[in-house]
Order: structure tokens, then C-alpha cells, then sequence
């Protein structure tokens, strides 16, 4: 296998006879810094800080709207609730597509552009044998090194140690021009939609004409959606870096971006006594704003106006896109149904369970990061049909997203225990929150793997698999959901949550076991 720098690295790993056993390969590497867990990394991490800066900013609008009191608190809740998951429709595919196409046609076509430099080295070379063999002779004596010599001679070189400088070409990748086209309009209708629907929508979510959360509810989520272009363009730009594995901009991007909406919260909030309408505000200007600096960040690389019907691919993203919005309808019915279900339980109810969600959510995210690189890796090495590259990228991100699971486990048994004060003061609320807990805490290990799952089948171009395996699961576990806050309340709820998650596990763990679909090469 060949590295980007030109060098073979080998990976070390054996298909097992079981193609269950990927799980356990070579678990006693999972923390090696090898060729491929250095990749990982590189990868991971910086999309980790990303993916859960979001979420982390909404704790702390959450934060600061818990002191103006509980019936705000709850309001903001099942705005951010409802926002997210209808963003979610249209986020997920478009962002989990983007990163696949990206990945694979950045990857054949640097591999192209290695063929075709390694076919013109040979034919130079051939014609430059005898110069550089007379370069030999005592009497004129110099590295053979003519791409660092005279222009003219710099012509003919295919060293690798050039140091001759010629202007940045920009890429030429489709998909990320039809990613932003399709962003944009999504974004617009979007807005649209969750602004002329907010009443209604805010019904079907449990909060009543009569409810005191309506008023506070419906601002929060008019005024936020006007983002929803910002928001859609930030996550389509985000899709082809990863692509291209760069995660660290992305996390510059969305730093600045919450980090902006952190300090605006408490002046529109407190100073300038604007309330729920404040944090929206806030929030919305820290979206434009990261939009723009990932916007300018790609035009210097991409080439995003160089398009044409043809190569834009629309029907390839409408396909596959609507596969992953059938999965995304069913992942976000299940969401936002056990949101609808608590807040019909009351104020006190649909507060805690914003909190606990909010974390529970926040730190699972930050497997994703794990999902990311393994999806972006795994596209990469199925376009170049390295299935050795593509068995040992599963293998690893698998084996570290349960790591991470367990640790969070430990860690939010812990500090969310007595960390609960930072967002209410209610004890009502703090009650519910600590029955929450164990749910919050226990699930992790299990919410790791199912996060990280998903990007190992969008690696694999799996996209039809993880479409109708989550609408069985979504089956099901609506069903769980039901029953069990009828029965049960706000413990059922979490109850139905966890046998979510461990049945989105258990499809991720079906597929690579049997070794069917894409993963067919681990029976020979």
C-alpha cells in the first residue's frame, strides 16, 4: 500500500477466520500509534472538538436560560429539540454523503496524478541518462538533483526532493460544488418551513395553546431558524473536509463560531434583558459567522465554481440521499418522540429531560469523531479496493469508540452527579435529573459503538443497509417508547432510549459479523 508521501507502509493485520473476530483483532494495539492509529487521531480528534461544540453550546444557552426560570427552560428545550432533529433530516445525509463522494474522488484522483508523474518520470528519465551521467565525472562533480539547479533543468526533474515552487492548483471535486448547492437550498427551505409551522409544529411536540411554554417556545425557534441556511452551508463545507480528512478547520470554524455565541449570550440575554429572544439572537451570528470562515477557507482550495450539469452528480446524491433520509426520518422520530413524550408530562418533567439529553448527546458525540475518520479512511481504502487497509480502519475505530464509551461512563457517573446545579436550582427538576443518571452514564459504551458503526457503513458506500436497518429498529423501539412512558414515565423514557441505541449497536455489529454486503471480502 502506498502512503501520500510515496512510501509503502504495511498494515499489520490478518482477516480472521470469523469475520466476527474483527472486533477482537489485535485488540492489544488499539493504542498504538502506528501509520494507522496516527491517522485515526489526526482525524479524530479535531472532529470530536467539532462535532460536540455544538452541543456544548447549547448547554450553556441551556445554562444561562435555567437562572431566568424553569418554564424557560423548558421552552428553549423543546425549541432546540425540534430544530436539531428537522435540521437532522436534512443534515445528516447531505453531511455523511458529502464525506464519502469527496473522500473517494479526492483519492482517485490523486491517484491518478501519481500514475501519471510516475509515467512521466520514467519517460525523462529515460531521455536524461546520459546528462546525468556525464553530472558523475570528477571534473563536474554536483547532486544529481536538477529540479534544484536551473530552471531549465528543473523542466526534466522527477525528484522527490524538489524544491522548485509552482502556484497552487486548486481541486477540481464535484461533489463539493454540488454539496453546497443542495446545502443552500435545503438551508432556505428549512427556514421557511420551521418559521410558518412553529405553532403547530411546537403542538405535536406536547406544548398546547394554553401551555406557558408556548410563547417563549415559539420565539426561540422563529427566530433561530433564520440560521438554518448558515447552519446547512456550515455542515455541507464541513462534509468535504472530511473528506479530504482535514477536521482541524472545521474545528477552528466552529471554535470561533461558539466561542462568539458563548460571550454574546449573557449581554443579549442579561445586559441587554432580551431573555429566550437573546440566546436565539446570539446563536444565530455565531452560525453566519462560522459559515463565512469555512466558505472562504474552501475557495482556496476547491475550485467550487467549476461546474457543470454533468459532473455535478445530482442523481448519485439524490439517490443515496434519499436512503439516508429514510434513515434520518427514522433515528429523528424516535428523538423527538421521546422529547414529545416528556414534555406532555409537564414543565418539570420536559426540563430534566432536556438536561439529561443535552448531555447524554454532547458527550456521545464525541465517538463520532472516531465515526469520521473510520468513514473517511474506509472510503478512501474501498475506492483503491485495499481491503486489508479497509479491515484493520474498521477493527481499530471499533475497538477505540468502546474505550471511549467506558471512559465516559466513569466520568459523567461522576460529574454529572454534582454538576446538575449549573443548569437549574429547581429541586423538583434536580430529582428527576438524578434518576436520569444511570441512563445518561450506562449507555455510553453502547452509544459509542452505534455512533462509530454508522461511520464504517457510510465507509463502505453501505447506505441501503443502514437505511432499512434503523427504520427496524426505529419499529421497534417507538413501540418501546410508547409502552414504556405510559407504564413507567420519565424512567420508561430512557428506558425506550437505551433499547434504541442497543438495538443500533446490534445492526452495525449483524453486518460486518456475517460479512455480507461490502464486507463479503472477509470470507476469503
Amino acid at each position: 500500500m502506498m502512503s501520500e508521501d510515496g512510501y509503502t507502509k504495511e498494515i499489520p493485520f490478518d482477516f480472521p477466520r470469523n469475520p466476527l473476530c474483527i472486533f477482537l483483532s489485535d485488540f492489544r494495539s488499539v493504542f498504538k500509534f502506528d501509520e494507522l492509529g496516527l491517522e485515526i487521531a489526526r482525524i479524530a480528534l479535531p472532529a470530536a472538538l467539532a462535532l460536540t461544540a455544538d452541543p456544548i453550546a447549547s448547554l450553556v444557552d441551556t445554562a444561562f436560560i435555567g437562572q431566568i426560570g424553569p418554564v424557560e427552560l423548558a421552552a428553549v428545550g423543546v425549541s432546540i429539540a425540534l430544530f436539531n432533529q428537522v435540521s437532522r433530516i436534512a443534515i445528516f445525509p447531505l453531511v455523511s454523503i458529502t464525506t464519502s463522494f469527496v473522500a473517494e474522488e479526492d483519492a482517485c484522483s490523486s491517484e491518478e496524478n501519481t500514475n501519471q508523474d510516475y509515467k512521466e518520470c520514467i519517460e525523462t528519465g529515460i531521455n536524461n541518462t546520459k546528462e546525468e551521467t556525464q553530472e558523475l565525472i570528477p571534473g563536474n562533480i554536483r547532486l544529481i538533483f536538477p529540479s534544484v539547479s536551473t530552471p531549465d533543468e528543473s523542466k526534466n526533474s522527477c525528484s522527490i526532493f524538489s524544491v522548485s515552487e509552482s502556484p497552487v492548483k486548486k481541486r477540481n471535486i464535484p461533489s463539493a460544488s454540488s454539496a453546497l448547492i443542495i446545502g443552500a437550498i435545503l438551508g432556505l427551505l428549512q427556514a421557511v418551513f420551521l418559521i410558518s409551522s412553529a405553532k403547530p409544529l411546537l403542538s405535536f411536540m406536547g406544548v398546547k395553546h394554553d401551555s406557558p411554554m408556548l410563547g417563549p417556545a415559539q420565539r426561540y425557534l422563529s427566530l433561530r431558524s433564520l440560521g438554518a441556511p448558515a447552519v446547512l452551508l456550515s455542515l455541507a463545507t464541513q462534509g468535504v473536509f472530511r473528506g479530504f480528512k482535514d477536521t482541524t478547520t472545521p474545528l477552528y470554524a466552529t471554535v470561533i463560531g461558539d466561542v462568539t455565541n458563548i460571550i454574546l449570550d449573557p449581554i443579549f440575554i442579561f445586559v441587554f434583558r432580551l431573555g429566550v429572544t437573546g440566546a436565539a439572537t446570539a446563536h444565530v451570528i455565531s452560525q453566519y459567522l462560522m459559515c463565512g470562515i469555512l466558505l472562504w477557507k474552501l475557495m482556496g482550495q476547491v475550485d467550487i465554481f467549476k461546474m457543470s450539469t454533468k459532473h455535478l452528480q445530482f442523481c448519485r446524491f439524490m439517490k443515496n440521499g434519499f436512503l439516508l433520509l429514510m434513515r434520518v426520518v427514522a433515528v429523528t422520530f424516535c428523538v423527538t418522540l421521546s422529547a414529545s413524550l416528556a414534555a406532555r408530562e409537564g414543565p418539570t418533567s420536559m426540563a430534566a429531560f432536556q438536561v439529561c439529553l443535552q448531555v447524554w448527546l454532547a458527550t456521545s458525540l464525541l465517538a463520532d469523531g472516531f465515526a469520521v475518520a473510520g468513514q473517511a479512511i474506509l472510503a478512501s481504502a474501498f475506492a483503491k479496493k485495499d481491503y486489508k487497509r479497509a479491515a484493520a480502519t474498521a477493527s481499530r475505530v471499533l475497538q477505540l469508540g468502546l474505550v471511549l464509551g467506558f471512559l465516559l461512563a466513569v466520568i459523567l457517573g461522576t460529574g454529572l452527579h454534582f454538576g446538575a446545579r449549573l443548569f437549574t436550582k429547581d429541586d423538583k427538576v434536580l430529582h428527576l435529573i438524578s434518576i436520569g443518571l444511570p441512563f445518561v452514564a450506562g449507555t455510553q459504551p453502547i452509544n459509542a459503538l452505534a455512533f462509530v458503526f454508522d461511520g464504517v457503513n457510510f465507509g463502505a458506500s453501505d447506505f441501503g443497509y443502514a437505511a432499512a436497518s434503523l427504520v427496524m429498529v426505529a419499529i421497534v423501539s417507538v413501540l418501546c417508547l410508547v409502552l414504556l412512558s405510559a407504564t413507567h414515565g420519565f424512567i420508561g423514557l430512557w428506558f425506550g432510549l437505551t433499547i434504541y441505541m442497543s438495538l443500533r449497536a446490534a445492526v452495525g455489529f449483524w453486518r460486518i459479523g456475517t460479512a455480507t454486503g461490502p464486507w463479503s471480502f472477509l470470507r476469503r
